[in-house]
């Protein structure tokens, strides 16, 4: 594999960690954090706490949207190039491109689960900062961003299966 080969797939298994770590960060310690001391829905508090909480909640989908999207967007066509330079280098040792055809797919997967399951929570937990919000709706404002945090695992996965996957490529060429 020649030197600009290995800089493409090194700099993407560096945007797989990356994107696993950010999803460890988000799951495990913001959103924690963002509940902590989160008043039950039956407490006069929790009203203002939902309102707080959605007003917060821009910080993470700005992250999401404008740094981590374009990076597994990259992860796509750097792994997809991968497999390419493998496939159509077999005979010289580019690793197998079967694997970097897969971690193509898992950061593919992280790009619509993000868009089709995780896009849709966020906008609700958004909406929980407008004054015009419902009762309801403020009463699972918790659930919401609990279940952001299990949804996010598929982000933490998928990530760090690429960039293992293409890992063992890397260092066997």
């Amino acid at each position: 594999m020649g030197i600009a080969a290995q800089a493409i797939v090194g700099m993407t298994i560096a945007f797989s960690y990356t994107l696993f770590g950010n999803a460890i960060t988000q799951s495990f310690m913001g959103v924690p954090a963002l509940l902590i001391d989160f008043p039950p829905p039956t407490s006069p508090y929790h009203a203002a706490a939902a309102r707080h909480l959605g007003r917060q909640w821009p910080v993470f989908w700005a992250v999401g949207n404008v740094f981590f999207r374009p990076i597994s967007t990259l992860g796509i066509f750097g792994y997809t190039f991968a497999a390419y330079h493998a496939a159509s280098t077999s005979s010289r040792g580019g690793g197998d491109w079967r694997l970097y055809a897969v971690s193509a797919a898992c950061h593919l997967v992280t790009v619509v689960h993000s868009a089709v399951n995780m896009q849709p929570i966020n906008a609700r937990i958004d909406a929980l900062k407008d004054e015009g919000v419902g009762t309801a709706e403020l009463e699972k404002a918790e659930y919401w961003a609990r279940r952001w945090a299990r949804l996010n695992l598929v982000r933490l996965v998928m990530p760090l299966v690429a960039g293992s996957l293409a890992l063992s490529q890397a260092v066997r060429v």
